[in-house]
């Protein structure tokens, strides 16, 4: 399968030399680009990319509000923010809050962009353990726990250990579109945005053990 991949940043040097990266890859395929937010939110409903591969410094809306209103508009692209701010900014930790799959610095290696767009790609979060402790020590306990049922806890602990939903399909044998729901409502019962967000109020309030998060 190709990943298409939209580029929004605003140096065309840094979009020239990110495409000759990642076509490079034959399974990588960069179908659009942007110098500016708006204009990359406009080319994604044009395109509509497996992932978008953003700044968080642009010249008119920030990576996260981008990244927000991807996710909203285009539930089916998922975002992956490439920057040089520092992965303990607070920025990093609203674009993941707002659904980025994955966060990579500038001065990365090649190989660790390219895992973290196809791992973005299959719906799998991609974070370094600086900005997942960050994550962690930033998110808050829901205030009313509303318990999840077996079948959630099960679908949960498959987004906890990096499961698409096609694998976590799979593994319990029901459809995808069930998975789908449970998903939804896990995230509404958790009081989360998304599966970033889950997963990791899972492992921070002790919702799943140690012993279920290991488990292949």
């Amino acid at each position: 399968m190709t990943v298409r991949i939209l580029l929004i940043d605003d140096h065309p040097v840094v979009r020239r030399g990110l495409r000759a990266v990642l076509e490079a890859e034959s399974d990588l395929e960069v179908v659009g680009e942007a110098d500016a937010g708006m204009r990359g939110i406009s080319l994604a409903h044009k395109l509509r990319p497996d992932v978008v591969l953003t700044d968080l410094l642009l010249p008119d809306i920030d990576g996260v509000q981008v990244t927000q209103r991807i996710r909203a508009e285009l539930p089916e692209t998922q975002v992956v923010i490439l920057t040089s701010v520092d992965e303990e900014d607070g920025s990093v930790v609203r674009a993941v809050h707002g659904g980025a799959m994955g966060y990579v610095l500038k001065s990365a290696d090649i190989a660790e962009l390219v895992q973290t767009i196809r791992s973005g790609a299959e719906g799998q979060v991609h974070l370094s353990s600086r900005a997942t402790a960050r994550l962690i020590q930033e998110m808050r306990s829901p205030k009313i726990h509303i318990p999840l049922t077996g079948r959630e806890r099960e679908v949960l602990r498959g987004m906890a250990i990096g499961r698409t939903n096609k694998e976590i399909a799979r593994s319990l044998d029901i459809a995808l579109s069930t998975v789908k729901s449970h998903v939804r409502s896990i995230l509404d019962k958790l009081g989360v945005d998304s599966r970033t967000q889950a997963a990791l109020n899972a492992v921070r309030s002790q919702m799943l053990s140690p012993e279920e998060l290991q488990a292949a």
